[in-house]
């Protein structure tokens, strides 16, 4: 049986990697070696960014939503509360783009979870 070399697999393999450090500064960008490690590290840091978009958006929205509830005499504990009491389930993102977006919109809003926070029975303090 013929010897099996395995040229075009690592050929292939190592043209991939010097694809993706394109861009990278010098040996980075040239040798197979360097190029690999500087990938990897590249790699490594996108897959953890992906999950630290999330947060950060969240925490954008929250904080958007929280300066516009606040113009209306509610914090944001209180408007969430309050649109959880009147029924109204609307994601984070919708309301921070209502709240840029569309004042008189969110100030509707605004307006419905305050009149469900004063219809709830309030608990005695004790």
């Amino acid at each position: 049986m013929p010897r099996a070399k395995r040229g075009n697999k690592r050929l292939e393999r190592r043209k991939k990697i010097l694809r993706l450090a394109k861009g990278y500064r010098g040996t980075k960008s040239k040798l197979y070696r360097a190029a690999k490690e500087s990938v990897e590290r590249a790699l490594q840091f996108a897959y953890t960014g992906r999950k630290l978009k999330k947060r950060d958006f969240r925490s954008l929205w929250i904080v958007r939503i929280g300066a516009a509830a606040r113009l209306h005499g509610l914090n944001y504990s209180q408007f969430m509360h309050g649109l959880k009491v009147a029924g109204i389930e609307l994601d984070r993102k919708s309301l921070a783009e209502l709240a840029v977006s569309h004042p008189d919109a969110f100030a509707e809003l605004v307006g419905q979870a305050r009149a469900a926070l004063e219809q709830k029975p309030q608990r005695a303090a004790a």
